[in-house]
C-alpha cells in the first residue's frame, strides 16, 4: 500500500506540559485508523497538526504530493446564515464551480439525506440540530473528494440511527480515515488499525494492526511484558546498588563503566515505573440506602402535542437495582419521558396521560448532557465546592483538592478556570459534582461524551454497583449494553411514531432493528425514485452500460440480501459464539454486506430516476 502521510518525531506542549513527545507513524492507503488515548493525551491536537491547522513544536509531517486531506472537527462551525447547500459548496477546492462540481454537491446532499424534509438544501444550517450539522460538515469535508479524512469524535451528538448510518458509510469508503472516538462499538466496526497515544507506551504510541478487540489483547500483552521488564530491571538495580554500597576496592575503568550502567539502569527503571503506573478515576456514587421497592411506577403514560403522540401507553417500574436505558433518534421523546418519570415539567403545549407514582421524599440526581451548568470563569476547585475547602462525601469531610484528585485533576489545575479544561475534563468535573449528591435515582443524559475509554470502563462499574436506580440516555451502544438491565427503544418507522418496545439487551434490539430496516428499504427506494410531480415524464433511453446495470441490479440485490441472511444465520450459530476471532470476522463481513445492500438500493433508485 502506498504511503499517504508520514509523521516523524512529533512533539507538542500545552504551556509547560508536554502533550506528546517524539511520536512517529505512517498512514497508508486503505488504513482506517482509530486514534485513542486518555483525556489530555493530545488526540485532537494531533489531528489538527495532521490537518495542517496547527504547527507542531517539534518534528514534521510529510504528505504525499497533492494529497487531499479533509478534517471534521468535534464542533463544526459555519458561516452565519449559510444554507445547507452553501455550507457544502464551501468545502470545494479552489476553482470549482462547473456543472460537474455542482453535480457532486447534489450527489452528497442526496447520499447524506440533506435534501429531504428535515434538512433541506436551502434550509439555514443554524436551524439544524447538532446531529444534522455533523452531516452537513461531513458533506463539506467529502465534496473535495479527500484521500484522507480526519474525524474528531464524529458520533458525539449523533443519535443511534445516524451512528449506524455513519458506520455503513465508512465501511464502504475508498479513502483512508483517522478517527478519534470513545464509542467502542463504532471503533470496532470502522477501524482496521489502532493507534493509542499515551505517554505510558514506549515512544508514546502503541500501533496495532487490527480492530479494537485485537488492540485490547495486544495492549494487555504489552503492559504485562513492560511490567515483567520493570521487575527484572528492579532486581538487577538492587544488586548493582548493593555492590555500589559495599564500595569497590579500586576505581578501574571497568568499575567506572559499571557505575555508569547502574545510573542508566536507574533511569530506565524510573521511566518504566512511570509508564506502568495506571491512573484511574475513582468513581463511587452515593445511594441513600432506601429500602423502598417501588421508587417510580408509571402506568399507561403518554405525552401528546395536539394529535401527535410522542409516546403512548408506557408502563415502567423503577426500583433499587433498576438500570433503564432509553434508545432512539434525536427528538423522539427520550428526554420528555425522563421528565415525566422524574416529575420535571413536560414541554410547554404538551398534554400527559396516565399516572406516575414516586416514593415519598425521593432524591434524584441529574447529569445533564450539555455543560452549561459549569461556570467557565470559576476555578476547578470552586466549581466542585464554592463554599470552603472541604466537601462532604460518604459522611466524611474531604479536602476538595484531595477529592478532585480522585478524578485525575492535577494540582496545577485546581486553580485553573473551568473554561480551560478539555471536553473530557469538564465531563469528569460534572461527574465529580454529581457524586457529592446522595440519591436513590441517578439520571444520566449522554454521560459518555468526551470521556476516555479507561474512565468509561470505571463509570460502567460504578453504575452497575450503584445500590439505587439508574435512568440512562446514551447513544454509546457498548456502554448501554454493559450498564442497562432493560432497554426501552422508540420506534422510527413511519406510522409507528409514539410506540416504544422493551428489550432485555442490545443484541435483542439489534436483531429487531435489522428486521425493521430491511422492511423499510423497498419503500424508501421507491419513494426516492418517485417523481415529485403527478405527471410522470416519458422514460429516457439509458446508455448501453446503464441499461445492462439496470437489467441486473434486482438480481444483485437479491444475492446481496441472501449474503446478509447467511451471515446473520452463521453469527447466531452456537459453535460461532465460543470463537471470539470468528465472531469478530463475521461481524466485519456482515457490516460490509449490509453496506453493499444499502448501496445497491440507492443505486437502484438512482437508475430509476434517470429513466
Amino acid at each position: 500500500m502506498a504511503i499517504l502521510l508520514s509523521a516523524q518525531n512529533l512533539t507538542h506542549a500545552f504551556g509547560a506540559r508536554a502533550l506528546f513527545e517524539g511520536v512517529s507513524f505512517t498512514v497508508a492507503e486503505g488504513d482506517r485508523v482509530g486514534l485513542i488515548g486518555p483525556n489530555g493525551a493530545g488526540k485532537s491536537t494531533l489531528l489538527r497538526i495532521l490537518a495542517g491547522e496547527l504547527g507542531a513544536d517539534g518534528g514534521e509531517v510529510a504528505a504525499r504530493t497533492g494529497l487531499r486531506v479533509a478534517y471534521l472537527p468535534q464542533t463544526p462551525t459555519f458561516a452565519p446564515g449559510a444554507t445547507v447547500r452553501d455550507a457544502v459548496r464551501s468545502g470545494q477546492r479552489a476553482g470549482a464551480g462547473g456543472w460537474e462540481d455542482e453535480a457532486r454537491v447534489d450527489e452528497l446532499l442526496a447520499k447524506l439525506d440533506l435534501a429531504g424534509e428535515v434538512a433541506g438544501a436551502e434550509r439555514a444550517v443554524d436551524e439544524l440540530s447538532g446531529g444534522w450539522k455533523k452531516r452537513v460538515a461531513l458533506a463539506r469535508a467529502l465534496v473535495a473528494e479527500p484521500e484522507l479524512l480526519l474525524l474528531d469524535e464524529p458520533t458525539n451528538h449523533l443519535d443511534v440511527e445516524s451512528i449506524l448510518w455513519l458506520e455503513r458509510f465508512l465501511a464502504q469508503a475508498r479513502f483512508g480515515t483517522i478517527t478519534v472516538t470513545h464509542d467502542r462499538l463504532f471503533l470496532q466496526r470502522v477501524s482496521n488499525r489502532i493507534l493509542e497515544l499515551d505517554r505510558r507506551n514506549a515512544g508514546g504510541l502503541l500501533d496495532v494492526a487490527g480492530d479494537y478487540a485485537t488492540y485490547l489483547d495486544r495492549k494487555a500483552e504489552a503492559m504485562a511484558a513492560q511490567e515483567r521488564r520493570e521487575d527484572v530491571l528492579r532486581n538487577t538495580l538492587r544488586r548493582e546498588t548493593e555492590w555500589l554500597r559495599r564500595g569497590p576496592a579500586a576505581r578501574t575503568t571497568k568499575q567506572e563503566a559499571r557505575i555508569q550502567r547502574a545510573g542508566a539502569l536507574a533511569d530506565e527503571v524510573a521511566e518504566l515505573g512511570t509508564r506502568n503506573r495506571t491512573r484511574a478515576v475513582d468513581l463511587d456514587f452515593q445511594a441513600t440506602g432506601r429500602k423502598t421497592r417501588r421508587l417510580i411506577e408509571a402506568t399507561g403514560v403518554g405525552v401528546r402535542f395536539g394529535a401527535r403522540a410522542i409516546f403512548d401507553e408506557i408502563d415502567v417500574l423503577v426500583g433499587p437495582g433498576t438500570r433503564l436505558g432509553l434508545l432512539g433518534p434525536n427528538g423522539c421523546g427520550k428526554s420528555t419521558l425522563l421528565r415525566v418519570l422524574t416529575g420535571a415539567q413536560v414541554p410547554e403545549g404538551a398534554t400527559m396521560s396516565g399516572t406516575v407514582k414516586r416514593a415519598d421524599g425521593l432524591e434524584i440526581a441529574f447529569f445533564e448532557q450539555d455543560r452549561a451548568a459549569l461556570d467557565p470563569t470559576l476555578t476547578v476547585a470552586d466549581a466542585v465546592c464554592p463554599d470552603g475547602d472541604y466537601v462532604e462525601f460518604r459522611g466524611a469531610r474531604v479536602h476538595r483538592h484531595g477529592y478532585l484528585e480522585r478524578f485525575l485533576f492535577r494540582a496545577e489545575q485546581m486553580n485553573q478556570p473551568v473554561g480551560r479544561l478539555s471536553g473530557g475534563e469538564q465531563s469528569r468535573l460534572l461527574v465529580a459534582r454529581l457524586m457529592l449528591r446522595p440519591a436513590s435515582v441517578l439520571v444520566l443524559d449522554e454521560p459518555t461524551n468526551d470521556l476516555d475509554l479507561a474512565t468509561l470502563g470505571i463509570l460502567e462499574d460504578a453504575l452497575t454497583s450503584f445500590d439505587g436506580a439508574v435512568l440512562l440516555v446514551t447513544h454509546d451502544r457498548y456502554f448501554l449494553d454493559r450498564v442497562a438491565t432493560q432497554i426501552l427503544a422508540f420506534h422510527v418507522a413511519p406510522g409507528e411514531e409514539g410506540r416504544v418496545t422493551s428489550f432485555a439487551d442490545l443484541e435483542q434490539w439489534e436483531e429487531w432493528h435489522r428486521a425493521q430496516a430491511a422492511a423499510l428499504r423497498p419503500a424508501r427506494a421507491a419513494k426516492t425514485a418517485a417523481a415529485p410531480t403527478s405527471a410522470q415524464p416519458a422514460r429516457k433511453k439509458l446508455s448501453f452500460n446503464l441499461q445492462r446495470e439496470w437489467d441486473t441490479i434486482e438480481a444483485r440485490i437479491t444475492e446481496a440480501d441472501a449474503r446478509v441472511a447467511a451471515l446473520e444465520a452463521e453469527l447466531a450459530h452456537p459453535d460461532v459464539a465460543s470463537n471470539a476471532a470468528r465472531l469478530v470476522a463475521i461481524d466485519a463481513d456482515l457490516m460490509t454486506a449490509r453496506a453493499e445492500v444499502d448501496r445497491l438500493y440507492t443505486r437502484w433508485a438512482e437508475l430509476e430516476a434517470l429513466q
